[in-house]
C-alpha cells in the first residue's frame, strides 16, 4: 500500500509535467529557417526527457539521431535512448514514405510522440534539423541549461525544397581554409538545408589539392611568398627562384573523410579544378604546361590580365589534365566536375605555334572557338567517366560543350541564354550571392573586395528570371552564394562574410516563392542569432546597423540627416552633440536639418534599450560652404561628386569611393581655388581624402594651400608633406593645414598625385571636402 508521501510525489510529478505540456504555441513561436512549404499548428505539446527515445530503423537514421541525442546531453544533463522497437508514447520514430519526393519530409508532432516521414535520407535529415530548430536554443549550448523546457508544439509540417541544387562556394586558393572548418560548414549548411559545398581548390594564387602523380602541384603550387602585409592588388610578381611560405593544401585522404561526413549531412562535395585560366599556380610548378614554357612564381595578391594559362595546343597539356581529373574524381563521387573556364586572357594562344596549329587542324576560327574546343573536349572525358561538367557562364563564349550545365555569375544573361539551348543553369549572379561583397556600411565593415549585398538583398534572390519561359526556368537547378577569399584571411572573418546571409540564401532557395515575407523572415532571424552565439559563429550584425543619407539645401546652407536600417518598422532614436543616448533619444520620423555642426548619434531601440552598433557622425560646417569653386585642373569624368559644389557641400564621402561623392584625379595634381564671396579670416585647411592601394588610389604625396585677396596674385600659407607608404587597409584621412590667421577672400589647395604606383600603374587621388576655417 503507498504511503501519503508516496501518493503526494506521484501527484506533484503529474501536476509538472502537465503543466510543461499546457504551454500554449502560436504561429509566432515557430522559428524555424527556411521557412517550410506548409505549416499547420495544433494544441498540445511534445515534452522531450530522459525517457524519450529515438525508435530507428537502420544506420543512418541512427546517426543522425546520435548528432541530436549528444545535443541534449550537454544542454539537458539527460541522454535520451535509441531503440528498434516503438515504445507506447514518448518517442521519436521515422517512417518510410516513398509517395514523397526527393529530400521531402512529413514532421508530425503530438503530446505522445513524433513523427518524421521521408522517401530518402536527406527528407529524415532535414525533418530532424525542424525538431531542432523548433526546440529552445539552448540546445545548442555545450552547458546545461537550467530552468529550461525541452516542448515543442503540436502541429504538422508538409516540407519539401523549391530548387534541387542549393549551394555555397569556398575559396580556398586565395586564403586556405583547413579541413576543421570545411567540416563546420558542412554542419552548417545542413542547418540550414542547404545540400551543395563547392570546393575552389585550383587558382592562380593556390593549388590545394594533392595530386600524387603530380607532387609539385602542391610542393610548389601550394605555397606563395608572404605578401600578407600589402593590399592583394598590389603585391609585387615573385621570382620563381623565391620558395613560397604562406599556403597550404588538403591531402587526398582528408578530402575522402570531408567527403563521407559530407554525406551524412546530405551536402555534395563538388570539387573545381580551374581551366584553361587561373592557373598559375599549376603553371609555376610545371612551367611546360604553359605555351612558352616560362618560368614563374605563384602569384601572392592579384593578376590581370591572366595570361599565363594552360596551353591548349599540346596534347601533353590534356595528358595532364586528365590525370588530374582521374585522381579527383576517384575522391568526389559527385556527379559533377566544376572546370572553371573564366576569364582567360588568349594573349598568348594568338601567338603559340601549338594553339594556332591546333586552330588551323581544327578548322577553328579563332582563339575564342579554341577555348569552346578545350572545354568540348574535357567535357567528354568527364562524360566518359559517368560525370557532368560545370562551368562559369564564360564557356559559352565560342559554342558551348553539348552536355554543360553553367554557372551564371555575370548576373543571369548567361543563365538564361544557356537554359534557351536547353541546357541546365545553376544561378550565381554577383548582385545577389557574392558573399565576398560588403553587407553594411563600408565605413564599419571590415575590408572586402567591393560591392554592396545587405542580407535583405540576398533574400530577394530568385534563381528563375520573369522572362523565362516553363520550360526554360525547368533548367534551373538552383542556386549558389560565393565567397571568394581574396580579403578574407581567417575562418573568423570567412564565417562574419557567410552568416547570416546563409539564412537569407537557404530560404530563398528552399521555401516557396509565395511565402517569401521580409518582415517575416527578419523576425525569424533574431532567433537563429541566438542560435548562432551558442554555436559560437561569428555572425555579422550588419543588419542592426544604422545607415545615413546626407543631403544638402545649398540655398539654406542647411544640411539633411535620413537614418534607416535593414530590420522593418524599425525604432530608431537619435541625439544631436554629446547627450546620452539612453537617457536622451529622440525618436526618428522624418530627416534632421542642421546649420552648424553638429554630432549625430544613433541607434535601433528594442523594448527601449540601444542594439547594435551605436551609428555616429559628424556634419561639420566650415566658411566655404556652397561656396564657388573653379577647378585649375579638371577632376576625371568617371568620379565627379556632386561637380561644382562637391567640395563644398559638407557632404563626406566614405571607404566606397564609387559613393557618389568623390572627385578624383588620375595622375594630374588636383587644384581648386575656392571663392569665399566675401574677406574673411581663416586659420585650416582641410583635405578629406581616401587611401585603397589595391584600387589604386592613393593619398596625396603633398598638399600647399595659398590665399589671395583679388584672385590674381596667392600667398603660399601652409604645406603639408606625405611620402608613401604601404597600407594595406582603406583608409579616409583628413589632412589639416594649420597657419597663422589671416585675411582672405580667395582659397587655392594644390594636392600632389603620386603619379605612378609600385607596380608601375597610374594612380588616382581622390578628395570629398575641402575645408575651410
Amino acid at each position: 500500500m503507498k504511503t501519503l508521501k508516496q501518493i503526494l510525489v506521484v501527484i506533484v510529478v503529474v501536476v509538472f509535467c502537465s503543466c510543461a505540456k499546457q504551454k500554449v504555441f502560436t504561429e509566432k513561436d515557430i522559428q524555424i529557417i527556411p521557412k517550410p512549404a506548409e505549416l499547420k499548428l495544433s494544441e498540445g505539446a511534445f515534452e522531450f526527457s530522459e525517457a524519450t527515445k529515438f525508435v530507428v530503423a537502420d544506420d543512418f537514421q541512427k546517426e543522425i539521431s546520435n548528432v541530436l541525442i549528444s545535443k541534449f546531453e550537454k544542454a539537458s544533463g539527460w541522454k535520451p535512448q535509441i531503440t528498434n522497437a516503438v515504445p507506447n508514447s514518448n518517442y521519436v520514430q521515422f517512417t518510410q514514405d516513398d509517395t514523397l519526393k526527393d529530400e521531402a519530409y512529413q514532421l508530425t508532432v503530438n503530446n505522445d510522440n513524433i513523427t518524421i516521414a521521408a522517401k530518402d535520407h536527406a527528407g529524415f535529415l532535414y525533418g530532424l534539423e525542424t525538431v531542432r530548430q523548433l526546440l529552445p536554443v539552448a540546445i545548442e549550448s555545450n552547458d546545461v541549461a537550467l530552468n529550461t523546457e525541452w516542448v515543442i508544439p503540436s502541429l504538422t509540417i508538409k516540407d519539401q525544397p523549391r530548387f534541387q541544387y542549393r549551394g555555397l562556394m569556398l575559396d580556398l586558393s586565395r586564403h586556405f581554409f583547413n579541413s576543421d572548418y570545411i567540416r563546420k560548414t558542412i554542419d552548417r549548411l545542413s542547418m540550414l538545408k542547404m545540400n551543395v559545398l563547392h570546393l575552389h581548390l585550383v587558382d592562380d594564387q593556390g593549388w590545394r589539392i594533392e595530386i600524387k602523380k603530380y607532387p609539385k602541384l602542391t610542393d610548389v603550387g601550394a605555397w606563395r611568398v608572404d605578401q600578407e602585409n600589402k593590399p592583394w592588388n598590389a603585391r609585387s610578381t615573385n621570382s620563381p627562384c623565391e620558395k613560397g611560405t604562406y599556403g597550404g593544401y588538403l591531402t587526398q585522404d582528408q578530402l575522402k573523410e570531408l567527403v563521407k561526413y559530407a554525406q551524412l549531412k546530405n551536402v555534395e562535395i563538388i570539387p573545381e579544378i580551374e581551366m584553361p585560366a587561373h592557373v598559375s599556380s599549376a603553371v609555376a610548378a610545371y612551367p611546360e604546361l604553359s605555351c612558352f614554357n616560362k618560368s614563374i612564381g605563384v602569384p601572392s595578391g592579384g593578376v590581370w590580365p591572366i595570361t599565363d594559362i594552360y596551353c591548349a595546343g599540346k596534347d601533353s597539356t590534356f595528358k595532364f589534365l586528365e590525370d588530374v581529373l582521374d585522381e579527383v574524381m576517384t575522391i568526389f563521387p559527385s556527379k559533377y566536375i566544376h572546370i572553371g573556364g573564366d576569364e582567360a586572357t588568349k594573349i598568348n594562344w594568338k601567338t603559340c605555334p601549338h594553339c594556332q596549329k591546333r586552330i588551323k587542324t581544327e578548322g577553328l576560327k579563332n582563339e575564342e572557338e579554341l577555348q569552346s574546343y578545350f572545354v568540348k573536349r574535357i567535357e567528354k572525358y568527364i562524360n566518359s567517366k559517368g560525370k557532368k561538367l560545370i562551368g562559369w557562364d564564360e564557356i559559352l563564349e565560342g559554342g558551348l560543350a553539348p552536355e554543360a550545365t553553367v554557372m551564371s555569375w555575370r548576373g543571369t544573361v548567361g543563365g538564361i541564354e544557356a537554359a534557351e539551348q536547353g541546357h541546365d543553369v545553376i544561378m550565381t549572379p554577383g548582385t545577389h550571392c557574392y558573399f565576398d561583397h560588403y553587407q553594411g556600411p563600408q565605413n564599419e565593415e571590415p575590408l572586402a573586395i567591393g560591392g554592396y549585398t545587405p542580407i535583405s538583398k540576398v533574400y530577394e534572390f530568385d534563381p528563375v528570371v520573369d522572362s523565362m519561359t516553363p520550360e526554360e526556368a525547368k533548367h534551373v537547378l538552383g542556386g549558389q552564394a560565393n565567397l571568394w577569399a581574396e580579403y578574407i584571411p581567417t575562418t573568423k572573418q570567412s564565417e562574419y562574410m557567410i552568416f547570416p546571409r546563409l539564412a537569407a540564401m537557404s530560404e530563398a532557395l528552399w521555401s516557396p516563392k509565395e511565402s517569401r515575407d521580409w518582415n517575416d523572415f527578419s523576425s525569424r532571424l533574431e532567433t537563429m542569432f541566438k542560435r548562432y552565439e551558442y554555436l559560437g559563429i561569428n555572425y555579422a550584425k550588419s543588419m542592426y546597423l544604422i545607415t545615413s543619407k546626407v543631403r544638402m539645401d545649398l540655398n539654406k546652407k542647411a544640411v539633411y540627416v535620413s537614418l534607416k536600417n535593414e530590420f522593418p518598422n524599425t525604432d530608431i532614436r537619435y541625439v544631436l552633440g554629446n547627450k546620452n543616448l539612453k537617457e536622451s533619444a529622440i525618436k526618428y520620423k522624418d530627416p534632421i536639418e542642421l546649420k552648424e555642426t553638429t554630432i549625430v548619434k544613433a541607434s535601433l531601440f528594442k523594448n527601449d534599450i540601444p542594439v547594435g552598433k551605436v551609428f555616429t557622425d559628424t556634419i561639420k560646417f566650415h566658411k566655404a560652404i556652397g561656396d564657388k569653386v573653379e577647378y585649375v585642373t579638371p577632376y576625371n569624368d568617371k568620379y565627379k561628386g556632386a561637380e561644382t559644389f562637391g567640395m563644398v557641400n559638407a557632404i563626406r564621402g566614405t571607404k566606397n569611393f564609387h559613393d557618389g561623392q568623390w572627385q578624383a584625379w588620375l595622375v594630374d595634381d588636383m587644384g581648386v581655388i575656392i571663392d569665399l564671396e566675401e574677406e574673411q579670416t581663416i586659420e585650416q585647411v582641410t583635405v578629406g581624402s581616401v587611401e585603397n592601394q589595391g584600387s589604386g588610389i592613393y593619398f596625396p604625396t603633398g598638399i600647399k594651400v595659398y590665399v589671395s585677396e583679388d584672385g590674381a596674385t596667392y600667398k603660399e600659407v601652409g604645406n603639408v608633406e606625405r611620402p608613401f607608404e604601404i597600407n594595406p587597409t582603406v583608409e579616409l584621412k583628413d589632412f589639416k593645414i594649420d597657419f597663422k590667421p589671416i585675411r582672405a577672400k580667395f582659397v587655392k589647395v594644390i594636392a600632389k598625385n603620386l603619379k605612378t604606383t609600385p607596380s608601375g600603374g597610374d594612380a588616382w587621388l581622390f578628395v570629398d571636402e575641402i575645408l575651410v576655417n
